[in-house]
């Protein structure tokens, strides 16, 4: 199976957000990625519901919803409403972790973990065979275009083997400082899934630069 890839919101230009959300229609991206966060779990307030509502009627993709906010759980029937197939919330935001993941499914939708940088994966033990993503911050979360975090390998491939003993199926998916090299390095440490922002949406060939990850 290939990468699969997930192009940020984020990184779009929103004066043209119509073209933009239009050419990841005719990509060959997997999912679209959106960040929502709220300047208080991290240091940046990005977007809303109702620009969300628009971009769920414009897009053809999979909404891959990541929550950088305090108390996730408020807000599960806003993202199902506003199409989103994956809500990820943040292991860091959650005191009742089991429960957010139990509520997220109820309401139909995958479930996702992020961890943060400094956050260790062992701290999923208990948990990894009740979700279906697990996303790993390979930036301080908060601003796109950061430098990617070298250490977050070691990382994936302690995830990956935590997942097979677990015999979980979790997929790994990688945000921050996404590029080829780097996109190479995470694939061939057992990333299933890479978030691409400012890498594909600032290239001069969009398209072809998600043609490109996929074919990592």
């Amino acid at each position: 199976m290939s990468v699969l890839i997930s192009p940020s919101l984020l990184s779009a230009d929103f004066g043209n957000l119509n073209s933009e959300i239009d050419l990841i229609n005719e990509s060959e991206a997997d999912w679209l990625h959106i960040d929502v966060m709220d300047g208080v779990f991290v240091p940046n307030i990005s977007f809303g519901f109702p620009v969300l509502e628009f971009v769920n009627r414009r897009c053809a993709k999979p909404l891959d919803v990541h929550l950088m906010i305090v108390e996730p759980q408020k807000f599960i029937n806003e993202v199902k409403q506003i199409g989103g197939a994956i809500m990820t919330v943040h292991y860091e935001a959650c005191t009742h972790l089991h429960r957010v993941v139990q509520q997220i499914h109820a309401a139909g939708m995958k479930a996702g973990v992020s961890l943060n940088p400094h956050t260790p994966v062992a701290l999923l033990e208990d948990i990894i065979e009740d979700v279906d993503v697990v996303l790993l911050m390979s930036v301080n979360p908060g601003f796109g275009g950061q430098k990617f975090i070298p250490r977050i390998l070691d990382k994936v491939r302690d995830l990956k083997a935590m997942i097979a003993r677990r015999h979980a199926h979790a997929l790994i998916e990688i945000d921050g400082g996404v590029n080829l090299e780097t996109g190479r390095q995470l694939v061939e440490a057992g990333a299933d899934a890479l978030v691409a922002g400012s890498f594909v949406f600032h290239s001069e060939a969009p398209l072809e630069t998600i043609a490109r990850l996929k074919q990592l």
